[in-house]
């Protein structure tokens, strides 16, 4: 089970229980006073999984862009989106409902994976010339150092004559 579901594993285990007995999950989230969302949630991957909705996954799966495509397809031709989570052995519907709203936001080149980590520095080209700075350039950076040190010293004597008064 997720880790970032609000109810306890208690609760969890009394809502399925509901949910087999027939109560749907405004029902349930009523009986046991907590939010509906979660219960909602919950009820969708029970009715994929059944008791096995309460079982934690372990692995984080990662699906190749071919798969997320044909999902997102057969979704927006009109199939169930629960009918496709259970097919497709998906851990939540949930899942479905964000490829569609990529899809439908940036395109099918939006499931496909993404590189992890920082993007990496445009190498330098070494047959490049490096151009030395002119003597005028360094001194410009120079004055216009000097003149934000400057500046700044003299909002700190100002400060300090501002807290003696």
């Amino acid at each position: 089970m997720d880790g970032r579901s609000s109810l306890s594993e208690a609760q969890r285990g009394l809502a399925v229980g509901l949910f087999e007995r027939g109560l749907g999950p405004g029902a349930v989230a009523r009986r046991l006073v907590v939010a509906r969302d979660p219960v909602k949630m919950l009820y969708q991957r029970w009715r994929i999984w059944g008791r096995g909705a309460l079982l934690t996954r372990l692995t984080k799966r990662s699906y190749s862009f071919e798969f997320k495509l044909a999902v997102v397809e057969r979704f927006l031709a009109g199939e169930p989106i629960t009918a496709l989570a259970a097919e497709y052995e998906l851990s939540s519907p949930q899942l479905v409902k964000a490829w569609v709203r990529v899809y439908r936001r940036e395109g099918a080149d939006g499931l496909r994976p993404k590189p992890k980590g920082r993007p990496r520095k445009a190498p330098r080209d070494p047959d490049a010339p490096v151009r030395p700075e002119s003597e005028l350039e360094l001194l410009r950076r120079e004055v216009e150092r000097l003149r934000a040190e400057n500046a700044y010293l003299g909002k700190v004597r100002a400060l300090r004559d501002q807290e003696r008064r």
